[in-house]
């Protein structure tokens, strides 16, 4: 146990201490622990704003993100509506330049059709013409078969007329 004198002094000390450190140190503690308090509690606000703008900006960026998509999309309706459109009128063309020369060919063959016909008509006349100088030179190598001709002609040629005279 310490003697009353030593107790004394060590009291005195001690409350020399604390009224220094109460009027010089604890002032400056205290202040430096209010300041960091308050540089943390504007850091933990500035925190606070950072999330929530960083939330903002997420969804901005998935606004963003989303509208790029839609308008994806609609560029990629557009091109596919208009490679439709194309091959729409380009069938279209083909189809109406096909109908163009397939009837440009049945017109053409037609009349080639008409023409080998008219030929052949003119060479079978022709030679129907041959054949009968022939065959009525043959036939008609003397006077009375040339009379019997000429009138049986005559008959034929009054009975195609009857009929026709009576439309």
């Amino acid at each position: 146990m310490p003697d009353t004198g030593l107790l004394f002094w060590m009291l005195v000390i001690f409350a020399v201490v604390l009224a220094v450190l109460a009027k010089w140190g604890f002032p400056v503690i205290t202040a430096m622990v209010e300041k960091r308090r308050n540089y943390i509690n504007e850091s933990l606000g500035k925190a606070r704003k950072a999330d929530e703008k960083m939330a903002g900006l997420m969804k901005e960026q998935a606004r963003i993100i989303s509208q790029a998509r839609e308008e994806q999309n609609r560029i990629l309706k557009e091109a596919a509506e208009a490679r439709n459109n194309i091959i729409r009128q380009a069938q279209e063309q083909a189809r109406d330049e096909a109908a163009k020369l397939v009837a440009e060919a049945r017109v053409q063959i037609e009349a080639e059709k008409e023409s080998a016909l008219s030929q052949i008509r003119s060479q079978v006349a022709m030679l129907s013409v041959d054949i009968a100088e022939k065959i009525i030179r043959k036939e008609l190598s003397g006077d009375k078969e040339q009379k019997e001709l000429v009138e049986r002609m005559v008959q034929e040629s009054l009975k195609l007329d009857a009929p026709a005279a009576k439309n």
